[in-house]
């Protein structure tokens, strides 16, 4: 990068953040195009784009797919072992969320699984993929991989609600200890698109493998969240998650 060119990004992120934190550009607001924006700075639209990026690494702004730049809401704050299922976690800090059901279908267990699942070679899974937004703007994409023989006609059923109130309520299961993975990594495939990220976009993958009441391995679940969408707080003294 040129010097002339980081100092006319240097100068773009600064108005972009002042305009931000002084809230004149409102959350969920769009923001101009790339090449007004370009207009507006009298620069070329690649240090423009290299000042939005460098803005949404800091979360506070985001970009959908097809449909431009948009101004960033507060993230969730998100405990990870919490009780708290996700509709009630997002209702508690002011926020309104939405689930859709994407699939429910029987597939064979992903190789990694074989293991962390402690199954058997070939064996096969109950798969429900769900789309969970927060106030309209979709930021979590969820696969949920069950033993079969511990959900019987679970497809049946509401899968828009707790899983977790699901299995206890239907099935006489609930969660005993849970099993973590957090770590950042690139979107690909259906949870780049049903998020409206490019392919390879920064996301954070969540992974927990779950016990029952009984110590048995019953399911494993992987959250896919959009990096600017959430922040992990962890506190020790909250029981463990409910999804």
């Amino acid at each position: 990068m040129s010097e002339q060119r980081t100092t006319q990004s240097s100068a773009i992120i600064g108005a972009l953040r002042q305009q931000l934190n002084s809230q004149t550009l409102a959350a969920g607001n769009k923001l101009p195009a790339e090449r007004e924006l370009a207009d507006l700075f009298d620069t070329t639209r690649i240090t423009v784009k290299e000042a939005l990026h460098h803005l949404e690494a800091e979360g506070l702004i985001y970009r959908e797919e097809r449909r431009g730049w948009f101004v960033s809401r507060p993230r969730l704050v998100y405990n990870p072992v919490s009780r708290s299922h996700f509709h009630a976690l997002v209702a508690a800090q002011q926020r309104v969320a939405t689930t859709r059901v994407l699939s429910c279908e029987t597939v064979l267990a992903p190789a990694e699984l074989v293991s962390d699942m402690a199954l058997a070679p070939l064996s096969r899974l109950t798969r429900i993929c769900r789309l969970r937004s927060i106030d309209r703007r979709p930021v979590l994409y969820t696969e949920h991989y069950l033993i079969p023989e511990y959900f019987p006609a679970i497809g049946e059923q509401d899968l828009s609600q707790s899983l977790t109130r699901l299995y206890e309520h239907q099935y006489g299961l609930r969660y005993g200890r849970s099993r973590f993975d957090i770590c950042p990594t690139a979107a690909r495939g259906e949870a780049a698109r049903a998020l409206s990220l490019a392919e390879g976009s920064p996301v954070l993958a969540v992974t927990r493998i779950n016990y029952d009441q009984q110590g048995r391995i019953i399911d494993c679940d992987r959250e896919i969240w959009r990096h600017d969408a959430v922040r992990i707080r962890i506190d020790s003294q909250e029981p463990a998650f409910s999804g």
